[in-house]
Order: C-alpha cells, then structure tokens, then sequence
C-alpha cells in the first residue's frame, strides 16, 4: 500500500516541478517584455505630454462660436468605446478587470457600441452577451503608430458621419509593476481648456491647422493607451507567473514530506518485521 502511494506523490511531484519550471520561465518572459514596453512608454510618455500641450494651447485660441465636429457634441447616436484588452491569457484579472469596468462607465452598456482590441477581450464581453463592432488582434508585444491608426480611422469615419455621439477608450493606466488603474479617457468631442490661450498664427489657415493637428494627437492618445495596456499586461502576467511559481514550491515542500514521512513509516515497518523475525527464531 505504501508503495502506490509512494509512486503516486512521485508522480505529483514530477508533474509539478514541470509546471514550475514553465510559469519560472513565463515569468522571466514577461519580466523581459515589461521592461522594453516600459522603454518605450518611456518614450512616449515625453512626446505625447508635448503635443498634448500644443493641442491644448490650440484648442483653447479658436473662437467660442467654432462649429468644428471634433468640439460640437453629437447626442444623436450611441457611444463608442474601445476596449483595450489581451490577446493572451494567463496574465491574473487583467482582461476580467478591463470588462467590469467596462460595464460599470457605460450608462447604456446594451446600446453602446464597442470595438474591441485583444481577442481575450473579446471571449470576456460575449459572456455578458455584449455585441462588437469591430475586433482587433494580434497586437505586437510593443504596439505602434501603425495599429493605432488603423483603429482611429475607423472610429473618426463613424464620428464624422454621425453613427457614433462619442469616443471612450478603456484601459489599463500603467503606474508601476505593482499598479495598475482601469481608466475612461474621452477623445471625442473635446472640451476646451480655460487659461491654455496662446497667439497663434496658423497658416494657411487655423481650421486646417487644428484638423492636422487633432488627427495627430488622436492618433497618439490611442497609441499611449495601448502602450500602457501593454505594460500593465505584462505586468499583471509576471505576477501571476511569480504567484504560481510561489504556489508550486509550496506544493512541492508539502509533497516531498508527505514522501518522506511515508517513505519513513515504511522503512521503520520493515525493520520491525526483520527483528521481531529475528527474535521469533531464537
């Protein structure tokens, strides 16, 4: 009897120590992949912060009776949110996170529309039987300017021709391995900031000047936000991986005693049995 199950905790034991050895290593990955999305971030942190102040400074000189679709609110259609999730798993709550708050920000969540970045994502909204309108995946571990304006496009085509009222990005605030923020940003329509006011000479002419320049700004705001997604996956998935390599070597001190104990008990029957033979021929 002690034998089977002998051979039983080995066999545990084995199959343990290979699934350390792969959430180690996904940990490892992970830790790799945070620290050049954290590089670039980084980066673009410092680029974005500047043309967010030009927009601004912009923005804040056109004059009050500007009839632009980027300041002039459309109530007409429903909401549009981009979510930004995961394509991969394994990486905690993350994608589960980003849904709730999803669904706790939207007023209307039945009427609202939503295009979705990460295929996980996508997996999280259908069990609240949430529609979609547009899905993007296969994001690159450090996304660039390339995915995110495929994605504005879309969404500036269906602000311009009224389908939409607004433009919400959801997702993960990156502020250090240990915290991360579901956050709502609102690109469209903008709200003009008071005290920003600047002497602005635009040519050829001021309209055309903020257009070019809200486009790239846009633009930018949905690369910054996929970037900090980025960062606070992996973030979220490195201590994921640490917490199942923590759990499988306490598994592990927890199975190599209840070896040994048995192992023990077995071998000191044994001896048992051999003296009280030895004694019964005397």
């Amino acid at each position: 009897m002690a034998g089977a199950g002998l051979i039983q905790i080995k066999r545990r034991i084995k199959s343990i120590t290979n699934t350390k050895k792969i959430t180690k290593a996904m940990g490892l990955v992970a830790t790799s992949k945070l620290r050049k999305t954290r590089k670039q971030l980084s980066f673009n942190d410092k680029y974005f912060n500047s043309l967010k102040d030009l927009t601004e400074s912009l923005i804040s000189s056109i004059e009050e009776d500007d009839n632009s679709i980027y300041f002039k609110a459309n109530n007409q259609g429903p909401a549009l949110y981009i979510l930004i999730a995961s394509d991969t798993g394994l990486c905690g709550g993350f994608n589960g996170n980003i849904v709730n708050y999803f669904m706790s920000q939207s007023v209307n969540a039945e009427n609202a529309e939503v295009m979705v970045v990460g295929q996980k994502g996508l997996s999280y909204l259908k069990r609240y039987n949430q529609s979609t309108l547009a899905e993007y995946v296969d994001i690159p571990d450090v996304p660039t300017v390339k995915e995110a304006k495929i994605i504005y496009e879309h969404a500036i085509r269906l602000y311009k021709e009224g389908s939409i009222s607004e433009i919400n990005v959801i997702y993960a605030e990156f502020i250090s391995p240990v915290k991360q923020n579901m956050k709502k940003a609102k690109l469209l329509p903008m709200d003009k900031i008071e005290g920003k006011k600047a002497n602005i000479i635009a040519e050829p002419n001021i309209e055309e000047v903020v257009e070019g320049t809200l486009d790239i700004y846009l633009k930018s705001y949905i690369l910054n936000c996929m970037l900090n997604s980025k960062a606070s996956e992996q973030s979220a998935r490195m201590t994921a991986m640490d917490g199942a390599t923590n759990n499988a070597s306490d598994l592990l001190d927890a199975l190599n005693t209840k070896y040994n104990r048995i192992r023990q008990t077995a071998i000191t029957q044994e001896i048992s049995e051999i003296v009280g033979g030895a004694e019964a021929q005397k």
